[in-house]
């Protein structure tokens, strides 16, 4: 139900845009709306209505709840904006389905998105369809002229569901990891192998070299972009090396068996008190079964694969990890370098990568005008970046210059590591 992992080298250029130009920008714009939308349904399909009105957790939404947000989020700013005389499938929903946009009206609370019993998926397959069918309505019948100003709106939208399709797939495994019986989401699923697993780099290749120099970050182009990736600027980089694989669960595991969850002196003050609080004794979704190291993954519950890059750990465990190697999480400006360099095994694909930098405003950052400067730029404290894009990321969602960014004690994402070292 997930695409592949790529090597770094096979994508280390910035995605296209969603739009193809084989046709009309009607069609195109068609095209690029339905492919996204059915993805959403694809990766819902093989949920029951009862999964997809699970809320696990505040930070987790139910499935039924991102497919309607994304609804919502076309119905209000494409066709309540720029349809005229579109009337809104129902008066209620607007309410229930905005996420955090102040400026778009008050909002259900987040934290009790699982008790909305109703409406039920299939009045929210309805919402999609009616939603669905009036915006390739408004697609045929505008004219050329106002297809091009929305275009962008379109394609933002479009990236936006792209997020929630991740965000369904994150959601729902943990929320089936709550379950004594741990149920699949797809029994044929299997983690996409890694370059560490076929044994591609060569032991003396472990580590890319970035010397001292002043290097450009950020999007640099006009093609699709979120605010937060802009304005591209200058960074002095280096000396560095970054560990060119992930780390991987075999490494983690000798963490573990050295004390690395009880060493108070590898953590963060705010991070061994998280592991003390959570009685952390491992990554997420591993539990222990007659003495042996399993984790819940979209096939199930299954065996700990050594080879495969650890995955569901938190910024506070990335680090004392670091700390216990005697290395360093490398900045996102040092990833991003070396990524483009195409030094990077695994750099997209498998799992998001934690680095050690503040998830704050570029120099010269400001947010957009209106309701979608909501969007980022009111997010910019107390997270960390991350960097790359997970299995879990839709195809043609993932750019070198895509900042991710989550709470330092967030571990419900497919997140990893790979390691920094500074020594000379």
């Amino acid at each position: 139900m997930t695409k592949p992992a790529s090597a770094a080298p096979a994508i280390a250029a910035p995605c296209p845009s969603l739009f193809s130009d084989s046709g009309s920008l009607a069609q195109n714009l068609v095209e690029a709306y339905l492919t996204v939308r059915n993805e959403t349904e694809r990766r819902a399909a093989p949920l029951s209505p009862e999964d997809q009105q699970i809320q696990s957790m505040t930070d987790a939404s139910p499935a039924k709840w991102h497919r309607a947000h994304t609804t919502w989020f076309f119905e209000q700013f494409l066709l309540g904006e720029h349809c005229e005389g579109y009337e809104p499938f129902h008066p209620d929903y607007a309410f229930l389905f905005n996420s955090y946009y102040v400026s778009a009206g008050p909002r259900h609370a987040r934290h009790q998105r699982g008790l909305l019993t109703r409406p039920g998926a299939d009045d929210i397959t309805a919402y999609r369809r009616h939603v669905d069918a009036a915006v390739v309505k408004f697609f045929h019948e505008a004219g050329e002229d106002a297809l091009r100003a929305i275009a962008p709106l379109v394609e933002t939208g479009l990236n936006h569901e792209q997020q929630h399709q991740e965000l369904m797939l994150t959601d729902i495994l943990h929320a089936f990891a709550q379950n004594p019986i741990p149920p699949a989401y797809d029994p044929a699923w299997r983690f996409p192998p890694s370059a560490r697993s076929g044994d591609e780099t060569r032991a003396g290749d472990q580590w890319a070299t970035l010397n001292e120099g002043i290097h450009t970050v950020g999007h640099t182009d006009d093609s699709f972009h979120f605010d937060n990736e802009k304005p591209a600027h200058r960074a002095l980089v280096g000396p560095v090396r970054l560990a060119r694989n992930l780390v991987t669960n075999a490494e983690w595991l000798a963490f573990m068996e050295d004390g690395g969850y009880a060493t108070a002196t590898l953590w963060l003050m705010d991070g061994f008190a998280t592991v003390e609080k959570e009685e952390w004794q491992a990554p997420g979704h591993w539990r222990q079964v007659d003495g042996e190291w399993k984790i819940m993954t979209l096939a199930g519950l299954q065996p700990i694969d050594p080879s495969a890059p650890v995955c569901h750990v938190s910024y506070y465990e990335a680090d004392a990890f670091a700390r216990w190697r005697g290395r360093h999480l490398p900045t996102e400006m040092e990833w991003e370098v070396a990524a483009r360099a195409g030094q990077l095994n695994d750099a997209f694909g498998i799992v998001w990568q934690w680095t050690r930098s503040a998830y704050s405003p570029y120099p010269g950052y400001r947010a957009i005008e209106g309701a979608l400067g909501e969007y980022n730029g009111k997010f910019m404290v107390n997270q960390l970046v991350l960097r790359g894009s997970s299995l879990a990321t839709p195809a043609g969602h993932s750019r070198i210059s895509y900042r991710n960014f989550f709470y330092p004690h967030h571990r419900w994402q497919f997140t990893g590591l790979r390691l920094a070292d500074y020594a000379t």
